[in-house]
């Protein structure tokens, strides 16, 4: 994650989540969860802003689409990663 960041993923996340509509929508919909889910806060996913429309930590966004499927910014996020998992498991 920590590579994706330095390498400009936060401010090209933003950008893609502002041009496309869907992305767009995702997002609002993952930050309004994020509200419900810790209303003592009002902040979206990372801490954003209500209406900012931009992503502070994508660290915070690929945990959120790890613990609640369907949040498809995040999932697209996710995908840009290295494996999780090695392709192949212990050996005998």
């Amino acid at each position: 994650m920590s590579r994706l960041e330095a390498g400009g993923g936060v401010e090209r996340w933003t950008r893609a989540a502002k041009e496309q509509p869907e992305l767009a929508a995702s997002l609002a919909r993952a930050d309004g969860e994020q509200r419900r889910l810790r209303p003592e806060l009002d902040l979206g996913i990372g801490g954003a802003r209500s209406g900012a429309g931009t992503l502070k930590c994508l660290h915070a966004h690929v945990a959120f689409a790890l613990a609640r499927p369907g949040y498809d910014l995040g999932d697209k996020i996710v995908q840009e990663l290295e494996p999780l998992w090695p392709s192949s498991c212990c050996s005998e």
